[in-house]
Order: structure tokens, then C-alpha cells, then sequence
């Protein structure tokens, strides 16, 4: 009798690694997913933190993410993040600034989820808001 696998020996075993693949893939694209959306969401955090130590330090609103990095706010900002503000508000008191995740990669429920102040643009960007007030 000769040692080795027969034909339907290997295609069981092959049967069996198919079905455990099947079962593992899509566990894995979901922690996947869940680690974008909570990257995104502590990236917007963060962000939302420097513009308010910005304001409350530089008494002015930052024109741009550059503004944080080159005035030491924050160390680097990831691609893809933007900050809007209205700088004519901030005389009057206070100002809103907007900042969004301009990347469709992840949906904006998964990032409500980690944070629960992020909302979507219409066109379906995650973004966070913040109200800045004058104190000066």
C-alpha cells in the first residue's frame, strides 16, 4: 500500500479551509471598518481640540489645518481633513467652526458611533462642529 492523500482527501481538507475563509472574511473586513471609522473619529477629536486651544491661545481663528501644524497645535493632519470658519463671526462674539472628513470610506453611523457629535454633510462627510467664543 502506498503512503499519501487521495484526490477527495485533498478536497475535503481544501472544503474545509474554503468554509473556515468564508466565515473568518467577513469578521475581519468589519474590524477593519470599525478601526477606519474610530481612526476617523479620533482624528476629528483631536483636530476639534487644537482649534479650540488655537483660538482660546492665538485669539484668532486658524484659515487652515497648516495653521495648527505650524504654530504647534497639533504635530501632523492627516490627508483629507479640512477646517471652515467664518472669521467675520468671531467679532461678534463667537465663531462656529466646521471640520470635516472629506473621504467617503467611511460611513458616518460608524463614526457616530465612537463619537456621538460627529454628523454627515449632504454630501455624506462625517464632520464635527465647534463653537469658539471671543473672550478677549
Amino acid at each position: 500500500m502506498k503512503k499519501g492523500f487521495t484526490l477527495v482527501e485533498l478536497l475535503i481538507v481544501l472544503a474545509v479551509i474554503a468554509a473556515l475563509m468564508a466565515v473568518a472574511t467577513p469578521m475581519a473586513f468589519n474590524a477593519v471598518k470599525q478601526a477606519k471609522a474610530s481612526q476617523v473619529a479620533q482624528n476629528l477629536q483631536n483636530i476639534k481640540a487644537a482649534v479650540e486651544n488655537y483660538v482660546s491661545t492665538e485669539r484668532e481663528l486658524p484659515s487652515s489645518t497648516s495653521d495648527l501644524v505650524s504654530k504647534g497645535y497639533i504635530s501632523t493632519v492627516p490627508n483629507n481633513y479640512y477646517i471652515y470658519t467664518d472669521p467675520s463671526t468671531l467679532d461678534s462674539g463667537g465663531s462656529t467652526v466646521t471640520i470635516v472628513y472629506q473621504l467617503t470610506d467611511v460611513s458616518t453611523s460608524d463614526v457616530q458611533k465612537q463619537n456621538p457629535s460627529v454628523t454627515a454633510t449632504s454630501t455624506g462627510y462625517p464632520f464635527i462642529v465647534t463653537r469658539v467664543v471671543k473672550w478677549w
